[in-house]
């Protein structure tokens, strides 16, 4: 297997030196001033044509009219979640070797979940991040500190490469509700800023900065969180406008206490403890973000010379939305049809300030999304819930105890997708830990739902079944940080319960559903049009490290794609 990833890296350095060749490359006084890139949190790639007919003039229809838009762009990593997807995104490379492999991985010597982002040493400027009692994210739950820097991401990111490029003057920042949104796009060099639901408010840690300018300062004090309060969540358009008009109230949407599962959502007072948590789990918390972003552009003069400056918008809601009600619900539609407002209105503030004709535009998605077993059932899809704790009970680890003397036991931790074995137990037991796992491998793709269980010896040693799944789950191997045994669900499986809280859809496998993304460029020089070929959001950083001259990121093995790259009269 290290020779396939070799050869795949020698491939695509061949590429990228045809590519060299090739493209025409714009001059210094031709860049863009600005690089805009939109990462829609589990925008599924069919999406914006299921919802076409909410399309406004100025968001998606804009991007798609006067850009390039690939219509088959995957990622092609097996754990499709939320950091694992913004990463790849913004280094050019696989989990395998940016490092950021999973939400959450096992911390072998705390014993501990360990979450991406999380760092001790750089605590949040001024304010408590997480409120551990009121957090309904589990990933965020399980973090051990507020702390927050990007020092876990081992490859450098596109951003870092502009600001070594272009130097000082370059102004580098990444903006989301989620930190993880933010870090993973600001990069090293960069600054990121993401919304604290325990105070209401957009933060950032020591690593990035000692104290907040004036300006943050005052966004945070000027009401603009506050002004949702004891409003509602209402429909956009009349109910007969929505395909999901007549199906407001399904069985498996997640109905929280005081939020509910049909219009309209009440966002409560102010001072309740959900109130910016039910914030982010409408279009308010991508408005929020979209007006934070708005203010940042015109406080740090973005984009208001000719050094290209870069910005990250990564929107949340869409996310939050499809995790309680579901991709195919009355909500979801309408927080698209609220999205693509949200994205208009930030071009807009782009082409008022910078010029739309001076901005690269790069939009795309971190993962995909499955539908709700129940709601395939309708449909006559076979799909299915899987349940962890079960597991135990089945025959096969039964006969675990006879042959090592434990079962349960065995198992240290499961953190979705990975399963670490309880290495000191084994040890103790003087048991052979590779026999363990190929043992608890074998049982478990045995089980009613489970495709695949790859143990980490046969990632290692290529001793396992060649197929685009595997091929996934090997890019997304870290040796140090991933599992002993990645599990892949069959397909339209997945495990519901997000540590109590039972929801409507969770992403994380190598399906189609999950991995299929929008992935559009719009700049200066481009040609619009569709291209229909597989790419691959690999692709996506080398493309725009390309088209300003920049390095590719450290790590990068995407190609440029060609389709992207401006077009110049001789």
């Amino acid at each position: 297997m290290i020779c396939d990833l070799k050869n795949h890296t020698a491939t695509s350095a061949f590429v990228l030196a045809v590519a060299a060749i090739f493209a025409t490359p714009i001059l210094a006084s031709e860049k863009p001033r600005l690089v805009l890139q939109i990462t829609v949190d589990q925008l599924r790639g069919d999406l914006i044509d299921r919802y076409g007919t909410h399309l406004g003039e100025g968001g998606f229809r804009f991007l798609l009219e006067n850009g390039v838009s690939f219509a088959n762009a995957h990622h092609r990593h097996a754990n499709t979640e939320t950091i694992v997807g913004h990463t790849t995104l913004s280094t050019g490379t696989d989990p395998a070797i940016h490092g950021m492999v999973a939400n959450l991985w096992f911390d072998r010597k705390t014993g501990t979940p360990f979450y991406n982002v999380q760092d001790p040493d750089f605590p949040l400027v001024g304010a408590a991040g997480i409120d551990a009692e009121n957090e309904i994210d589990p990933t965020q739950r399980a973090a051990t500190t507020d702390g927050r820097s990007p020092r876990n991401i081992i490859s450098s990111t596109l951003s870092d490469e502009i600001a070594l490029h272009f130097g000082p003057a370059s102004k580098v920042f990444g903006v989301s509700v989620k930190d993880r949104g933010a870090i993973a796009m600001a990069g090293h060099a960069g600054q990121a800023y993401w919304f604290s639901k325990a105070e209401g408010r957009f933060v950032t840690s020591t690593f990035y900065r000692d104290e907040y300018p004036d300006w943050i300062a005052h966004w945070n004090t000027q009401g603009k969180v506050a002004s949702y309060a004891n409003q509602d969540w209402n429909l956009m358009r009349s109910k007969d406008f929505y395909d999901f008009g007549d199906r407001d109230d399904q069985s498996w949407e997640t109905a929280l206490p005081g939020f509910g599962r049909t219009f309209p959502h009440n966002w409560g007072p102010a001072d309740s403890k959900y109130y910016t948590t039910f914030l982010t789990l409408s279009p308010a918390g991508d408005e929020i973000t979209v007006d934070f972003a708005k203010t940042l552009m015109d406080a740090e003069q973005v984009g208001a010379d000719d050094v290209t400056d870069y910005l990250s918008v990564s929107l949340s809601s869409t996310d939050y939305v499809g995790h309680i009600f579901g991709p195919s619900s009355l909500e979801a539609e309408d927080n698209f049809a609220r999205l693509d407002r949200s994205i208009a209105d930030l071009l807009k503030h782009v082409d008022d300030t910078v010029g739309l004709e001076n901005t690269l535009i790069v939009l795309s998605a971190d993962h995909g999304a499955p539908e709700h077993p129940d709601y395939l059932a309708t449909l006559g899809i076979e799909a299915g819930l899987f349940d962890f704790q079960r597991v135990e009970t089945e025959p096969g680890f039964v006969r675990l105890q006879l042959d090592f003397g434990a079962s349960r036991d065995l198992i240290a931790n499961f953190s979705n997708p990975y399963l670490y074995l309880n290495q000191d137990l084994i040890a103790q037991k003087g048991l052979d830990p590779v026999a363990v796992e190929h043992a608890i491998s074998d049982e478990l793709r045995k089980l009613p739902g489970i495709a695949y269980a790859v143990g980490s010896s046969a990632l290692r040693e290529g001793s396992f079944p060649r197929s685009k799944i595997t091929d996934a789950v090997l890019a997304n191997f870290h040796s140090e940080r991933s599992g002993d045994i990645y599990v892949v669900f069959e397909p339209h499986w997945f495990v519901a319960d997000f540590d109590g809280l039972t929801v409507a859809s969770a992403h994380g496998s190598p399906w189609t559903y999950d991995t299929h993304v929008p992935l559009i460029f719009s700049g200066p020089g481009i040609t619009p049009r569709t291209v229909v070929r597989r790419v691959e959001t690999v692709d996506v950083a080398p493309t725009i490290a390309t088209f300003l001259g920049t390095k590719l990121p450290s790590g990068a093995t995407g190609d440029p794609l060609q389709e992207a790259m401006p077009q110049r009269a001789d």
